[in-house]
């Protein structure tokens, strides 16, 4: 009995180390993959109109002139709208890039209007509440979209008359989603 079980271990660890032995003289597999990349057009803007809010009239209270990104005005308080002089425009951008590609636009919070004019009197105004014709974002369906921005301008009391600018202009970004 002893002598089976004897026989049966060296038996067990020769097929053990026979297993190794081929496991480690198989021969080994290997593959390989393709490597790929895409560079796309830079996405870029330009802006081909400037945002204006036209000409108004102000009583002594003040109040708001919402200028659409369509260019229709509506005024609120002391503001009221004249067709005098200065065409209302929302301002107008162009973007390019790679086709059917999304991306994402980034507006101003606010900006100051200065006036040029030398008389006293309250002479800034405030710009914010941008606004684009397509939203938060769009898509270059044939590597171009047009788009326009409208804003809200506040006019305080006591508002001097006159031209009243922003020299810097204001930066719209645009990011490929």
């Amino acid at each position: 009995m002893k002598k089976i079980t004897s026989i049966l271990s060296i038996i067990a660890l020769t097929a053990v180390f026979s297993t190794s032995a081929l496991a480690q003289n198989a021969p080994a597999s290997a593959t390989s993959a393709n490597t790929t990349t895409t560079i796309v057009a830079p996405i870029a803007i330009s802006a081909s109109t400037a945002l204006n809010f036209g000409s108004f009239a102000t009583l002594s209270t003040g109040g708001t002139l919402a200028l659409s990104p369509l260019s229709v005005r509506t005024a609120t308080g002391g503001v009221k709208l004249t067709t005098a002089t200065g065409s209302p425009t929302a301002a107008a951008f162009t973007v390019t890039g790679e086709g059917a590609y999304a991306y994402s636009i980034t507006l101003p919070d606010a900006l100051t209007l200065t006036s040029t004019a030398t008389a006293t009197g309250t002479k800034t105004m405030a710009v914010s509440s941008f606004v684009s014709s397509i939203g938060t974002g769009g898509t270059l369906s044939s590597g171009t979209q047009n788009f326009t921005v409208g804003a809200l301008l506040t006019v305080g009391s006591g508002q001097v008359v006159g031209t009243y600018l922003n020299a810097s202009g204001f930066t719209v970004t645009v990011n490929y989603n």
